[in-house]
């Protein structure tokens, strides 16, 4: 079951909702839980960029832990319902005007306008 909010729509999703879910974080899991089980049945979509990736292979590469960049990175592109973006020009124009703007980091600037470009009627972050 997807939360009501987000039937037949598009979430952006920041890395965090990934270390959560992948990580098991005892605060966060339930709602993680719920929300990729209703994008992987298809009760909604979700769109995230290529720095998620990224971000999620650092600690298991530092660990040298390589089943896991292996299952990571698996996850993520093969994910029912999940939209990897890479950073194109346009996403590019719009987080330098999101930086700018709202002095947000690049990486959130990067995810916020991966979100906006793949067409997400919602931002899911920590």
């Amino acid at each position: 079951m997807v939360i009501k909010e987000l039937r037949g729509k598009t979430a952006g999703l920041a890395t965090m909702i990934f270390i959560y879910h992948l990580e098991d974080h005892p605060k966060y899991v339930a709602a993680t839980e719920k929300l990729f089980d209703g994008i992987e049945h298809g009760s909604c979509r979700a769109v995230t960029s290529i720095l998620t990736l990224i971000e999620l292979l650092i600690k298991p590469k530092r660990e040298g832990n390589l089943i896991a960049v292996s299952d990571y990175r698996d996850l993520i592109l093969t994910f029912p319902n999940l939209t990897v973006m890479d950073v194109d020009l346009r996403v590019s124009d719009i987080a330098s005007d999101l930086r700018a703007r709202y002095k947000i980091r690049m990486p959130d600037a990067i995810q916020l306008a991966t979100a906006m470009t793949g067409g997400a009627q919602h931002f899911i972050t920590n």
